[in-house]
């Protein structure tokens, strides 16, 4: 247990340190390039984040270990929404602006209605996959053509780098977060498996926590650095990438049936978790995500842990 145990250990300290230089290098690279703050969230952070996800589950499909790979993606949201941004509600309150709830909030809602769609049917299949991924290029294409830089947003918040500077952190951080998010999840599923830990539970915890924990170092960086737009985009932007583009994955490489239980139960959670986001983001689209509801986030998340906890001693 030595050597997973320092996996997780070194793992750790890799994303923190990572994550800081991984998101003034987004911000400085996108700023340059003419994208918004709330896009530089919604793509190259969600991209780079949810790269440990999107790994983890091929990996997983190739290894004939699908519902890894399915508890990777329903767990990783609702981490992300009840962990990461309760977390970074809990530091620093998130503003809310009203192009996030009319433009993104939408997106994030249709995705989670056909993922549910996909599962529905107790199994994933490449037809599935397939609409999952169709529905990713659309997102993609309609965020780049609907974005435009506001004039009130200010450069000011924006790290000042030369662009070889900028594009240097930008990877270096990508690439160490993806590292040491490799290594945690490796030395947390040893863990795991040695304590008999059935597959969608390790999916949904361990590794679910283990790969939203680059979101949640991003984003809590991005909050202390008044980089809001990126913090809650990145949210918003890494729930629509495990969607799109991470639960599609078992369905296309190890299509067949899933695990009762994530229909069943985490489900329904990572869909009340989403419509309690949408909820917040409506009632406070002229105001802020505060401490109070980053608290209900967090609880909502903790009482979901201790369900699953109990789940194992059934």
């Amino acid at each position: 247990m030595l050597y997973p145990i320092l996996a997780v250990i070194l793992g750790l300290i890799g994303l923190v340190w990572s994550a800081d230089r991984f998101v003034e290098g987004a911000a400085a690279t996108a700023w340059r390039a003419g994208m918004s703050k709330l896009l530089i969230g919604m793509t190259i952070v969600s991209i780079g984040t949810s790269a440990p996800e999107i790994v983890v589950s091929i990996m997983a499909s190739l290894d004939g270990t699908p519902d890894i790979a399915t508890g990777n993606a329903l767990g990783s949201n609702i981490a992300n929404i009840g962990l990461v941004l309760g977390v970074t509600a809990l530091i620093a309150p998130i503003p809310v602006h009203f192009g996030l709830v009319r433009r993104e909030l939408p997106l994030l809602l249709a995705a989670t209605a056909l993922g549910g769609y996909a599962l529905s049917n107790s199994g994933l299949e490449r037809l599935d996959g397939i609409l999952l991924l169709a529905l990713l290029v659309f997102t993609l294409v309609w965020l780049f053509k609907v974005d435009s830089p506001s004039d009130a947003e200010s450069q000011d918040d924006v790290p000042e780098m030369s662009a070889g500077r900028a594009i240097f952190w930008l990877l270096f951080g990508l690439a160490v977060l993806i590292a040491s998010s490799r290594a945690l999840v490796w030395g947390a599923t040893d863990i795991a498996q040695a304590l008999g830990v059935p597959e969608l539970i390790i999916g949904l915890t361990v590794i679910a926590i283990g790969t939203s924990l680059p979101e949640l170092a991003a984003s809590v960086a991005s909050a202390l650095k008044r980089h809001h737009d990126i913090a809650i985009g990145n949210v918003i932007g890494s729930n629509l990438f495990n969607i799109l583009a991470v639960l599609p994955v078992p369905g296309l490489l190890a299509p067949g049936p899933v695990d009762g239980s994530a229909i069943s139960r985490d489900y329904p959670v990572m869909l009340g978790l989403t419509l309690m986001l949408a909820a917040l983001l409506i009632w406070q689209r002229r105001g802020r995500i505060g401490r109070g509801p980053g608290l209900v986030l967090l609880a909502c998340y903790l009482g979901y842990t201790a369900w699953l906890a109990i789940s194992l001693t059934r």
